[in-house]
């Protein structure tokens, strides 16, 4: 009986000798079974999956346009509490529109520079000099002198853009280069009240602009810019989900009157309209086809002068307060008031000195007015 022990005993050590160096063994070894092998589980393969047609048209658009966006950096000399002058920075993207080096971003990017230089996709950087500017819809024309062949991006047509289409949005957010968002196109014609004037009839979208996106492009899904990111609605310039972009043939007014050798003096009518259609004109007696209602007059403006009627009172629908009252614009130039955005369009092909004819329903009665396009009265502030 005590043999056969000791063989057993010396069978169970020769067998765990065996095991733990001949055999590497280790617990996880053993355990492997039980656990299926890997933690984790590998990508399914599924026949025919990829990239869908829409992630791989953000990606050429992103690979295109991405070069031909640029980081502004605005340098400017201020004072202290002590009159000692010391340098600020502030931040800001464009692209460019040539290969001779133009490029287009918002005046508040460049306003008040002393020192603008633009640092481009593979990060060479370029002095950069204004070559001219609009104010009222936050506009700069700035220009470097490229040392090699630059990509630009093609301007697109923002009269015919609809809500619900894709956009993209790039630009140098928080400095973060190169940064692309998407969304769509949330809004049309809408007004925005700046730092210092009101701009009207922007792009609103859902695509992630932030502090820093300023002055980058706003792309339709076939790469064309249709408009400039200018400005966002959230606490301490972040993005909530509400930015707005300048109609790129807005800046097209501009790039126009820079070739022709003209001053750019955009005129404003200087009315803040609401646009009203169907059963909502309808209550309020109104020619339900569409139009846009008064809602304010500008003193001194090219409405004013002209005797454009502003609202009465004031009403509430829904919840939502509307004054009433005042002129129905229903067209310009005989063409039909048929979306909000549809005045400010028409407004960017005129100049200052020009004379357009409004048709008004006022008092139950359509009549015609016309009116002479005046220089806006901020662009003298």
């Amino acid at each position: 009986m005590k043999s056969r022990v000791l063989i057993f005993t010396i069978l169970l050590c020769a067998g765990a000798f065996w095991l733990t160096s001949k055999t590497h063994w280790s617990v996880r070894a053993l355990a492997r079974p039980l656990f299926g092998g890997s933690l984790w589980t590998e990508p399914a393969v599924v026949h025919g999956a990829g990239l869908g047609a829409d992630e791989l048209n953000n990606i050429d658009i992103y690979k295109a346009a991405s070069k031909a966006t640029v980081y502004i950096t605005s340098t400017t000399v201020k004072r202290d509490f002590f009159y000692q002058p010391y340098r600020t920075q502030a931040l800001g993207s464009g692209f460019l529109i040539n290969e001779e080096g133009f490029i287009l971003t918002n005046f508040h990017v460049v306003s008040g520079s002393q020192r603008l230089q633009v640092t481009l996709d593979d990060q060479t950087q370029y002095e950069a000099k204004a070559l001219d500017t609009d104010r009222s819809d936050d506009l700069a024309l700035i220009k470097i002198n490229p040392k090699r062949r630059v990509s630009y991006l093609h301007l697109g047509d923002s009269d015919h853009i609809l809500v619900g289409q894709k956009v993209l949005a790039i630009g140098d957010p928080f400095g973060l280069e190169g940064t692309l968002t998407t969304g769509v196109v949330s809004s049309l014609g809408r007004g925005i009240q700046g730092e210092s004037r009101r701009m009207e009839g922007m792009i609103q979208t859902d695509a992630a602009i932030n502090s820093g996106n300023s002055g980058g492009p706003l792309l339709d899904s076939s790469g064309n810019v249709i408009g400039i990111n200018t400005a966002i609605y959230g606490p301490n310039g972040t993005n909530v989900g509400i930015g707005f972009a300048l109609p790129i043939n807005r800046a097209k007014a501009l790039l126009s009157d820079y070739q022709a050798g003209r001053v750019t003096e955009r005129p404003k009518l200087g009315v803040q309209t609401v646009y009203i259609a169907g059963d909502l004109a309808e209550a309020l007696k109104l020619p339900t086809r569409g139009g846009l209602l008064v809602q304010l007059v500008e003193r001194g403006s090219s409405a004013d002068v002209a005797g454009i009627r502003g609202p009465r009172e004031m009403v509430l629908v829904g919840n939502q307060e509307l004054y009433v009252g005042g002129d129905f614009i229903t067209a310009m130039d005989d063409q039909p008031i048929d979306r909000e955005d549809t005045l400010i369009r028409l407004m960017n092909k005129k100049r200052v000195g020009d004379t357009v004819q409004l048709t008004l329903f006022r008092n139950g009665k359509t009549t015609k007015l016309p009116v002479k396009l005046l220089r806006a009265p901020d662009d003298d502030q």
